[in-house]
């Protein structure tokens, strides 16, 4: 996450195509990955900072003379300076002051998965009442309830996976019903975990027959399962079985030796090995670094009908997010996540899955900072690449749009202004390219990269 570029800066460029100030493009910008800056401290803050840099923007047009001034005269007179001429106090009140919820208490359904960390942490943490909302987060049985809930208006938004909004706009699985993405809750934060039994069946060409549990048919998880089988060789529809169960119920099947071993959240997974029936295979990440996996959805209708009441709520999960994205508040979010009616797991898992240092089931201690990860931006790219493993393993039949699919449910260009808004950096572009298993994707031609499989279903 980076913050609005500082117009008081004397070192940093205002006109530049970064808005971190550091690089000469929004590309550029994108593929410094390594780059994170902090977001300020308060929203007051935020909304002072944009209005700020608009009157520096028009009083100094070019950068030079605006760094010239500001060496000269000092930031702090500098602002005062413009306090005499300019009233940024009101400025930034009127700024601010974006239209009251039509509707300030809501019901959220979620999953008690860390995948849901900013949807559950923005109630503890105050992230909802921040921004004028009263949520009740309601923890829920699994997804298809998710889903009815939401489609039924028992639920305002939810947690689901990523690629249900997509499906549920297509009537997959159930009535089309127009629904939305504005933003992801969580990259990487699932692995493959096999029962203890198993320790000797790390080649995944050794698995013909086994029994894998994943969340949903619509799932990041079932697709990223059936890629590593087939990469392996296998077909996951005719090697292995593949049976849909809810995570909280997954490790008690493991133990119950129901299922050989599940593709799901880091906590259900680090769980199995807390309770000494299962190890860690691998981490999501190896398969995709920096896949998506679940979201922030609402339907066209909420968002037609309380349009306010939707900006209050992404304006919530995007700052919950930022906050998540930051190292050093993982602790905090785990005791606040943990409570039964939250997630209803002990600290110790989660802080395991959030910081990254985590127990494997082999005996061994590992480390990977980006374990799992929080950015908000709903990458179109993103699910385009969902609906060609939709293509390819037989849920959706005949021709399809990818793009326009894309653009009508993953709201880019929304979250985009929402987060400049708030003084958040989103990408320039909503589509990029990206590897998963060593095979680069081209979102721009999806129906090559289908083909390109010789596993698949026929079409």
């Amino acid at each position: 996450m980076s913050i609005f570029d500082d117009p008081l800066d004397a070192d940093r460029d205002l006109q530049r195509g970064c808005s971190c100030g550091l690089h000469q493009s929004a590309a550029e910008h994108d593929q410094a990955a390594a780059l994170r800056c902090e977001p300020v401290e308060s929203e007051e803050k935020r909304y002072e900072g944009v209005v700020a840099s608009a009157v520096m923007r028009a009083m100094f047009p070019q950068d030079m003379a605006r760094r010239a001034f500001l060496k000269s005269v000092g930031a702090s007179t500098a602002l005062a300076a413009l306090s005499q001429f300019f009233p940024l106090k009101t400025a930034t009140d009127l700024f601010a002051d974006t239209g009251a919820p039509e509707k300030k208490d809501l019901k959220v359904g979620f999953i008690p998965i860390t995948c849901a960390t900013p949807i559950i942490m923005a109630a503890p943490l105050g992230f909802y009442a921040k921004h004028g909302l009263n949520v009740d987060v309601v923890k829920t049985a699994g997804w298809a309830v998710i889903r009815d809930k939401t489609i039924n208006k028992e639920y305002d938004a939810a947690h689901m996976l990523a690629p249900m909004p997509i499906a549920i706009s297509l009537g997959l699985g159930a009535n089309a019903i127009p629904f939305t993405v504005p933003a992801i809750e969580n990259i990487n934060g699932q692995g493959i975990v096999l029962a203890t039994k198993h320790k000797d069946k790390r080649d995944p060409k050794d698995w013909k027959g086994l029994k894998f549990a994943i969340p949903f048919d619509y799932s990041m998880h079932n697709y990223l399962l059936r890629y590593y089988l087939a990469e392996a060789g296998l077909d996951p529809d005719t090697d292995v079985q593949l049976r849909s169960v809810p995570p909280p119920e997954m490790v008690a099947n493991l133990r119950a030796d129901n299922i050989d071993g599940f593709l799901a959240p880091d906590n259900i997974c680090q769980r199995a090995i807390y309770d000494g029936v299962g190890f860690m295979h691998l981490l999501s990440k190896e398969i995709w670094d920096g896949h998506p996996c679940c979201s922030f959805a609402a339907s066209r209708e909420f968002i037609t009908t309380a349009p306010n009441s939707f900006a209050a709520l992404t304006r919530s999960i995007v700052d919950a997010t930022a906050y998540a994205s930051k190292a050093e508040n993982r602790k905090q979010i785990a005791e606040a996540i943990a409570p039964a009616n939250y997630i209803n797991a002990p600290v110790t898992v989660l802080e395991q899955v959030l910081t990254g240092t985590y127990a494997d089931g082999l005996g061994g201690v590992k480390t990977d900072a980006k374990r799992v990860d929080f950015d908000p931006f709903p990458w179109q790219s993103f699910a385009v690449w969902m609906l060609t493993q939709m293509k390819r393993w037989g849920q959706i039949k005949g021709d399809v749009d990818y793009k326009a699919v894309a653009e009508q449910v993953y709201l880019a260009t929304d979250t985009k202004k929402l987060m400049t808004e708030m003084g958040l950096s989103p990408p320039a572009s909503a589509y990029k390219s990206f590897a998963v298993m060593g095979k680069t994707f081209d979102p721009a031609k999806p129906e090559d990269y289908v083909a390109s499989f010789k596993i698949r279903k026929a079409s």
